[in-house]
């Protein structure tokens, strides 16, 4: 069992400290630290657990930590954790700026540490039903949509939305970026409330990326492209619909739909697979993994590195608006 204390009471601090509560077999909760006393009050009056009174007296307390804090506190509490010799579980965005994402890798791996950024949408289940589907795509489509909530705008919307879907993108996306192209619209708040932004790899693959705060209604989804399929993740819905194309040997069944790519080429037909997906709880399953990578001394399933290059890219497609919306 590992001790672990949480950095943060707010909205999502709340989720993690009640399902760490939850993973009692895997974590023992020590406590929790947050400055905001109204926050406060109403975790300790929901859960039996300790509020300190500073950061150090809880990273002292425990063998990790899970930082839930708002992002521009994210480097001061876990270069502290890291000095001390804690693991580290980070939300994402990692860092405010990408030269503290740099600072904490540098000092990760000098103190031997493990590090997990909480990319959560690796472990939603309708993506991990597809990851066998996903064959080197060519082009990928993501559109992730938002109501607009106030708690989200202290970030830009690339790091508060985009930014999940960069992470998925770089994870199947072995292949380094060559350009990046990028335009947006700051609507109710003062950074862009709306971003496309376009990234080609030198592999050939294009990603086209959308990603809303002010949208009418919300959407999570990603198109791959690839070799003969067609393969729709809705993270949202917890669905996956896979559509592929299979060369017919012989003739072709009179039940089967085909595709007659003209004379001298073979006859494919189409397969739909709709793949049924398990009911997880993907903060739950990414947790549980970074306990499982301190406990089995092994890599996180999202390791520092992966954010640190995700925010890397996020900071290019602002740097990229900033261009385009001076040129206008």
């Amino acid at each position: 069992m590992l001790k672990i204390g949480v950095f943060g009471a707010g909205h999502l601090g709340k989720i993690h400290i009640r399902i760490l509560h939850e993973l009692n077999e895997l974590f023992e909760l020590v406590g929790f630290y947050d400055p905001s006393d109204d926050a406060a009050k109403e975790i300790v009056d929901a859960f039996p657990i300790k509020r300190f009174d500073s950061p150090e007296d809880l990273i002292h307390a425990v063998d990790c930590v899970d930082v839930v804090t708002p992002t521009f506190a994210h480097f001061s509490i876990a270069q502290l954790a890291i000095r001390n010799s804690k693991h580290l579980f980070i939300e994402k965005p990692v860092t405010e700026t990408l030269d503290e994402a740099k600072s904490l890798m540098e000092l990760a791996r000098e103190a031997n540490v493990k590090v997990q950024v909480g990319h959560v949408e690796r472990f939603n289940p309708a993506f991990r039903q597809a990851i066998p589907f996903l064959k080197q795509p060519m082009f990928i489509e993501t559109h992730r949509l938002a109501q607009f909530n106030p708690r989200g705008t202290d970030v830009p919307v690339v790091l508060d939305l985009m930014i999940h879907d960069l992470d998925i993108i770089l994870s199947i996306v072995k292949s380094g970026v060559k350009r990046i192209s990028a335009s947006g619209v700051s609507v109710v708040s003062d950074t862009p409330d709306i971003t496309n932004a376009r990234i080609e790899f030198d592999n050939g693959c294009v990603a086209n990326l959308t990603a809303s705060r002010i949208s009418m209604k919300n959407m999570r989804k990603s198109r791959f492209f690839q070799k003969d399929a067609y393969i729709g993740v809705d993270f949202l819905t917890k669905e996956v619909e896979v559509v592929r194309l299979e060369t017919v040997e012989g003739e072709p069944n009179p039940l089967d739909i085909v595709f007659d790519l003209g004379e001298g080429k073979p006859v494919k037909k189409i397969l739909f697979d709709k793949p049924e997906i398990e009911e997880r709880n993907a903060i739950k399953d990414e947790l549980s993994s970074f306990y499982d990578a301190v406990k089995n001394d092994v890599n996180p399933i999202v390791p520092i590195e992966d954010g640190v290059r995700a925010l890397d890219i996020a900071v290019q497609i602002l740097d990229k608006m900033k261009v385009s919306l001076s040129m206008t």
